[in-house]
């Protein structure tokens, strides 16, 4: 219900609704034959059904490495956040588990639902990983082992200074952003990019998850996971469960704010490496999670929402996202979009005003250089229905039906899709 009245709020997000619903069940019905890829790929779909679709748009081999790859960080990020696992045992597993991807027999059950399956059945991404080119392998295997390296190390050090927030996020997306390079070069696709921008590509997308994801990890059981660094909020409470609490409510988004504009320093970065790649196909799989980035940033900038639930884009504007982000133009005008939005939001009160204001300029300035701005379709222009809601319900249902038709129609001709 709650999604039917998001929709007839905003009538324009129907389209994109719909051919993300039929684009969805186009990549469910693309997994593979062979037991051990058709377990990775539907486990892809359970653990992120976004990326699962997103990396249909890749070349088969390509495709392939990137979703051992990502299944491989997923299953050593499961160890990682399990708060169950005893230190003595987890941080041995974390170091070596570079190691266990190619033992097509070795397993470790943890981590809760589709994760906890992921872990028991390991050996089916192992062996799948077996089968992939050296140069995938390689990649994967180097990146794996200096994650698990820098996981083992946070698990007996906490994020104090905001250096240790830069490096904990290196190890844990930064090198993320450096393997897809590796995984991109390899391919005879791009250029390998410099580790510099590679790394920035991970660090804003993983900013981003770790602000909205406040609430969920300092209430995680049975022991809080803190990765806000100590020196942005010990400049606001005394302890950094204390932002949840009502009374902390103004001085909670005072440290927001100073959060989102830390994470901000690193867009620059992103559209730098966005702009120079050249195969459509990977620049849709980079492009489309860095505009969702963006967007969540102005969504939970100044938000007090992000220390009482969940701050999230409505499933309609993530469908737009992900039907528009093909070109580099639609980039920057995505970017300049939500900068204007969040910039709206900026209180000359806050403590950091200034510094936000400054790194808000400097992605404008960057999308209005690159003179594309003319041509995009805004996110944030509201525009009033012309219909009002009885008419648009008729058109509601009237589009379901057509949904019903075109999904019944793919079981007997292909559906090319280009979302």
């Amino acid at each position: 219900m709650s999604n039917l009245r998001s929709t007839l709020r905003h009538p324009d997000d129907f389209y994109p609704l719909v051919k993300l619903k039929l684009a969805m069940r186009k990549a469910e019905k693309q997994i593979p034959a062979e037991p051990h890829w058709a377990f990775c790929y539907s486990m892809l779909h359970k653990v992120s059904r976004s990326f699962a679709l997103v990396i249909q748009q890749l070349d088969t081999d390509l495709r392939n490495a990137v979703c051992i790859f990502y299944l491989v960080l997923r299953a050593l990020d499961t160890v990682e956040d399990d708060t169950s696992i005893s230190t003595e045992v987890k941080v041995p597993i974390l170091k070596t588990f570079h190691r266990h991807i190619y033992d097509s027999e070795w397993h470790f059950s943890c981590g809760t639902k589709n994760y906890k399956v992921l872990m028991d059945e390991f050996h089916y991404v192992s062996t799948a990983f077996l089968e992939l080119e050296r140069g995938y392998q390689e990649a994967i295997e180097d990146i794996t082992m200096r994650m698990g390296v820098g996981m083992a190390k946070f698990i007996c050090k906490e994020v104090e200074t905001v250096d240790d927030y830069n490096e904990y996020c290196h190890y844990v997306a930064g090198l993320v952003g450096l393997g897809l390079s590796k995984l991109f070069h390899a391919s005879g696709k791009e250029d390998l990019a410099s580790d510099t921008i590679s790394n920035s590509m991970g660090l804003f997308l993983q900013k981003t998850n770790i602000i909205r994801d406040y609430l969920e990890d300092i209430n995680e059981i049975p022991k809080s996971r803190m990765f806000w660094p100590r020196q942005i909020w010990s400049k606001y409470v005394n302890k950094l469960e204390d932002l949840k609490y009502e009374e902390n409510s103004i001085k909670a988004v005072q440290c927001l704010n100073d959060m989102v504009t830390n994470s901000l320093t690193h867009a620059e970065d992103c559209l730098k490496y966005m702009s120079a790649l050249r195969d459509p196909a990977i620049f849709r799989f980079c492009a489309i999670p860095q505009v969702m980035a963006i967007g969540t940033l102005a969504l939970c900038y100044d938000n007090i929402q992000v220390f009482r639930g969940v701050v999230k884009m409505r499933r309609g504007l993530t469908a737009k996202i992900i039907d528009r982000t093909k070109t580099m133009s639609e980039v920057y005008g995505a970017f300049y979009d939500f900068s204007l939005m969040l910039k709206s939001k900026v209180d000359e009160a806050d403590p950091n005003a200034r510094k936000t204001k400054d790194s808000l300029e400097t992605i404008l300035k960057i999308c209005r250089d690159s003179g594309t701005l003319g041509q995009r379709k805004s996110y944030i222009v509201q525009r009033k229905p012309e219909y009002n809601a009885t008419l648009i319900a008729v058109i509601f249902i009237i589009m379901a039906i057509l949904l019903a038709y075109l999904s019944s129609m793919c079981k007997f001709y292909p559906c090319n899709n280009d979302v």
